[in-house]
């Protein structure tokens, strides 16, 4: 996992078309699905922040999470010992958790910061700051061993 202002993205060893398309984003693209290239896409969607959720972990696909406009809070934490809510979806890439014993830890995002989260690295997003909010979000999705 990696937690950082997105202008120190190029300090790490992130696909460039990945990292071009956050560098370009103005904050007035449509929610919808966007191809970066055979092996990268990216998701811009809204939705309102909220109280709880589930864990969930991916095998095939790393994220990079930013917001464009609210603020929301991500847990992570390690997939071991984590009970299965629902299986792994290989059509999806998602497999969803229970809350388990080990320590969680809560990364604040906000506009101006990215999360990269690996592949099977469990994490619980869109999760209240302060009180909900709406949030305009893009999720970049990088096959595993692109970054």
């Amino acid at each position: 996992m990696i937690y950082d202002k997105i202008e120190n993205i190029d300090l790490y060893n992130i696909d460039k078309s990945a990292v071009e398309f956050i560098k370009n984003l103005t904050g007035d693209e449509e929610c919808k699905r966007y191809e970066i290239s055979d092996k990268i896409y990216a998701n811009i969607e809204e939705y309102r922040t909220k109280e709880c959720g589930y864990f969930e972990a991916h095998q095939k696909y790393a994220d990079i999470q930013l917001l464009l406009t609210g603020e929301e809070t991500i847990e992570y934490t390690s997939l071991d010992g984590l009970e299965i809510k629902d299986a792994y979806n290989a059509e999806r890439d998602i497999a969803f958790f229970y809350d388990g014993t080990n320590p969680v830890i809560k990364l604040p995002l906000k506009k101006g910061f990215f999360a990269l989260l690996n592949p099977e690295e469990a994490h619980k997003p869109q999760l209240i700051t302060s009180a909900s909010c709406k949030v305009k979000k893009v999720v970049v999705k990088i096959a595993k061993n692109r970054y």
